[in-house]
């Protein structure tokens, strides 16, 4: 797992795995899930506006070892 963030761009991207070929899917605004165009696991999730969406930066917790679920539920 590799965290990102971007302080200037306040951008923070969550991602799992080596880089894969991938699609972008945003599923609210500035919130975007990568999606590995072979297997449809998501590969990283992305956040614009980290910071504003947050109260405080240090209200952000993160605990490792941490389990993260990165599947997509299936297509209708």
């Amino acid at each position: 797992m590799r965290l990102h963030y971007d302080e200037e761009g306040d951008f923070l991207e969550i991602s799992i795995g080596k880089p894969t070929k991938c699609y972008a899917s945003e599923i609210e605004p500035g919130v975007f899930l990568r999606i590995d165009e072979k297997t449809n696991e998501v590969r990283s999730v992305g956040v614009i506006g980290f910071k504003k969406r947050s109260r405080k930066i240090e209200d952000i917790k993160l605990d490792l070892p941490i389990d993260i679920n990165f599947s997509v539920p299936a297509s209708s």
